[in-house]
């Protein structure tokens, strides 16, 4: 699942702040708001732990470049570090909060874990520390990773993707580059037992459903879908009390009884999957559903000018999701990072070491 980071909030006790003291942790909350205590620092370390030895997490002996984050996305240079690596986080500001303000989160949470020594925070990506680095994840201030980048890389280099190969978007890595120089780049399994993050998509969908103002029990849900998260969406939409109806594009047929809502789940393209022509349908036959973008891009002008209710209220970036894994909670964040790191272990350290489940969660591009 793709991800981003999350702004940054108060936070509770126990969570890291901007001292990185006992007040400490960034947040999953809209500014001026309280942080889940979900995001305890705390909890955080206990997940991440679990999350290491889930996963055989071993990166002794290895560099690992990746970014600093907020909210839950904080936990991914601290879980490198907790798994024996040395590890450089970018931590120039972002739109969700300033450099002063990730180098504080991190390292308050790297302190909490015991690992603060293990981690140095850079501006950005400058050669000598890519050239040094073993693993290189896509995490969002690492990306994109250009021709240029690569060329800084060392021909032993690896760069796992932080989410499923199908979901491999070419802006984010330059993999002609990779493969001209020999670095391999693979996808992350996610529903291999040791991650498990898509057994988490559907509640994803139901917390989108709930803040668009569907209460998802007794009502009727069209999911439109055309990739493996399906099962997994419908499946807990049902269990969650909906009556589903699911498919791979919308029909007529599938607004009779009106739904009420529409959500979205189809696996972006280079153009929009939901159309002019189906905001025109929807309009039509289906008067006031919502259509709730989960996954894939929406024509949003059409939606406005044939009045059709959308969610969430600001169009999500081409080709990312509408509901972030770190909606719901820290879990599938510290899962699917934990697993990604292994994809970058697994190919560091050669895949013909490995044992058939190890290797069952590496998707090699």
């Amino acid at each position: 699942m793709t991800a981003t980071g999350l702004p940054r909030a108060a936070a509770p006790p126990g969570a890291l702040g901007p001292a990185g003291a006992a007040a400490p942790a960034g947040a999953a909350a809209p500014a001026g708001a309280a942080a889940a205590p979900g995001l305890d620092g705390r909890r955080l370390v206990r997940l991440m732990r679990a999350a290491v030895d889930r996963c055989e997490l071993d990166l002794s002996g290895l560099t690992v470049l990746t970014e600093a984050a907020t909210g839950a996305y904080a936990v991914t240079p601290v879980l490198a570090a907790l798994a024996g690596a040395e590890v450089v986080a970018l931590a120039a500001a972002t739109s969700y909060a300033s450099a002063a303000e990730l180098a504080a989160g991190t390292t308050g949470l790297a302190r909490l874990a015991g690992v603060a020594a293990r981690i140095e925070l850079a501006g950005a990506a400058a050669p000598a520390l890519v050239g040094a680095a073993d693993i290189i994840t896509n995490s969002g201030q690492v990306r994109p990773i250009d021709a240029r980048m690569v060329g800084w890389m060392k021909p032993s280099a690896v760069i796992p993707l932080m989410y499923e190969s199908w979901e491999y978007r070419g802006t984010d890595v330059d993999l002609d580059a990779c493969r001209a120089r020999g670095i391999p780049v693979a996808g992350t399994s996610e529903t291999h037992p040791a991650v498990d993050v898509f057994s988490f998509l559907g509640a994803m969908a139901v917390k989108e459903l709930h803040d668009a103002g569907v209460a998802v029990c007794h009502s009727r849900v069209v999911v439109l879908c055309d990739n493996s998260f399906a099962p997994f969406i419908t499946g807990y939409l049902e269990r969650a009390g909906a009556e589903v109806v699911s498919a791979a594009r919308l029909e007529q047929a599938l607004l009779t009884p009106q739904p009420d809502a529409v959500l979205l789940a189809l696996r972006p393209r280079e153009q929009v999957v939901c159309t002019a022509a189906d905001a025109a349908l929807l309009a039509q036959a289906a008067p006031g559903t919502i259509l709730v973008q989960y996954w894939g891009d929406a024509d949003r002008d059409a939606l406005t000018a044939e009045g059709v209710p959308a969610w969430p209220p600001a169009a999500p970036r081409a080709g990312h999701m509408g509901v972030l894994p770190s909606a719901i909670g820290p879990e599938p964040v510290v899962r699917l990072q934990a697993g990604g790191l292994k994809v970058g272990e697994l190919l560091a350290r050669g895949l013909d070491a490995a044992g058939p489940g190890a290797r069952a969660l590496v998707q090699l591009l």
